[in-house]
């Protein structure tokens, strides 16, 4: 059963596991379980997506449950109307907060986008972040002799494909768990130290405007167990 953070008549929204697709692909022929597939089972009504999470990426998936509903929510995404907050543990410490304003080539599959422009310029692609918490832990990965760690709130402003990712790659301080855009070294000794290989990314919560009354909501997704295992054994403190 899917955690169901919100439902009325027009809209529903679950906390999606990370590992889990949103709908079937032809990418992984090989997966059976789904986000939308198994929603619809559940609540025994068809659903429809209006935007994606990453296969490893948990937290808030918001569905829609007609067409027309579908398309005024994603008129508020596609105007940036929409309010995206996400939690995501990195290598390094990155004090403070900031702005990352860095324009990103889009990501094209060698297949599906086979007759696409890859000669596009980049996109413009903005994100803030705040760090929550620090953490140091006594096990050494590469020359040094432990690990830190930082716990941000990352807030996207627009929306490219893997632009947290990327970008938390270009600050230089990536997200644990990642296997493209990640540091493979530091990723295998968390694994070991945590028995735990997931990406550390996770859509904590959504704000937008309900498309039919205008009320204004905000629907929150708790991080899981193997999220509250690592943030135990990382014991973060405030930063200063």
């Amino acid at each position: 059963m899917l955690p169901i953070l919100y439902q009325d008549d027009t809209l529903v929204a679950i906390c999606k596991p990370a590992g889990m697709l949103v709908h079937r692909s032809w990418l992984d022929q090989h997966e059976t379980r789904f986000a939308m597939q198994t929603l619809r089972d559940q609540i025994g009504q068809h659903v429809f997506p209006v935007h994606r999470l990453d296969r490893p990426t948990s937290g808030v998936l918001l569905f829609a449950l007609n067409s027309h509903t579908a398309r005024l929510l994603s008129q508020q995404f596609e105007t940036q109307q929409i309010r995206k907050s996400y939690l995501a543990i990195v290598r390094g410490w990155l004090h403070g907060s900031g702005r990352i304003d860095y324009p990103l080539k889009e990501v094209l599959d060698k297949i599906a986008d086979c007759m696409a422009d890859h000669n596009k310029p980049p996109q413009s692609a903005v994100t803030d972040y705040r760090c929550l918490g620090l953490s140091e832990l006594p096990y050494p990965c590469g020359p040094h002799p432990s690990s830190r760690f930082s716990l941000l709130q990352l807030q996207p402003h627009s929306g490219r494909k893997h632009q947290l990712r990327r970008h938390l790659k270009h600050l230089f301080h990536p997200i644990l768990g990642d296997s493209n855009y990640g540091d493979k070294k530091q990723n295998r000794a968390l694994a070991a130290h945590t028995g735990i290989p997931r990406l550390l990314l996770h859509a904590e919560s959504l704000s937008f405007q309900h498309p039919h009354n205008g009320t204004a909501l905000t629907l929150n997704a708790p991080v899981d167990n193997d999220w509250q295992h690592i943030a135990a054994a990382m014991a973060f403190r405030q930063p200063e």
